[in-house]
This record gives structure tokens, C-alpha cells and sequence, in this order.
């Protein structure tokens, strides 16, 4: 399985790709980038299953970047992780298509949610 880790903190980055090394021993490849335009471009060069997307990046926002990826690869699972836990941001991610949102305080979460789909 391919991973894509996006946010524009390196130590939030390499915090969850250590999570995800340990947890998931299935892995193929984990990519990363620090923006919603670097994600887009990748993500159409490497083709993962996962992608874990933050929201708050500039150029392009994580749900401007999902959206984009979802709209032309909707088998792909898209995963907020956030630190926003506002309404109106989990209906933005579910509308861009997101297939589920966590926040970055329920990091351990993620494995058993990519676990939930085998």
C-alpha cells in the first residue's frame, strides 16, 4: 500500500509516518509534501491508496486539494487530519470528499481506520 502525508509541519509529518511505519505493516511507499498544490502533483505521480491531508497550508488548502483528487480519483481514501474540530470544517472535508476526518490529538485512530477497509 502507497501513503501520502501532506502538512506543511515537518514534525507532524514525520510523527505520523512513524505512527503508520509501526502500526501498518502492509506498506509499500510513504510519500510527503507540504501543500494542497505539491499533494496534487504527487499524488498523480505515485498514485497512493491513503492520503493523509491537513487542512491549513498555503498555496492550496488540504480541502481544495481533496477536492481535486477526489473529484478525479474518487476510489482513493482521503483522510483530514486536523486541528480544527469545527462543524463547518468536518462538512467541508465530507463535501470535498474526504472518507473520514481525525483530529491530530486522536493520531493513534488513523491505523484502524486504514485497518476498517481489509
Amino acid at each position: 500500500m502507497k501513503l501520502l502525508i501532506v502538512d506543511d509541519n515537518p514534525r507532524m509529518r514525520n510523527t505520523l509516518k512513524t505512527l503508520l511505519e509501526r502500526q501498518i505493516m502492509e506498506i509499500e511507499a510513504i510519500y510527503e509534501c507540504d501543500d494542497g498544490n505539491q499533494a496534487i502533483e504527487l499524488f498523480e505521480k505515485t498514485r497512493p491508496e491513503w492520503v493523509f491531508m491537513d487542512v491549513a497550508m498555503e498555496p492550496v488548502n488540504g480541502l481544495t486539494a481533496t477536492e481535486r483528487i477526489s473529484h478525479r480519483h474518487p476510489e482513493t481514501k482521503i483522510v483530514i487530519v486536523t486541528q480544527y474540530d469545527e462543524p463547518e470544517y468536518r462538512e467541508a472535508a465530507r463535501d470535498a470528499g474526504a472518507y473520514a476526518y481525525v483530529l491530530k490529538e486522536n493520531l493513534l485512530d488513523i491505523p484502524g481506520i486504514i485497518r476498517s477497509v481489509f
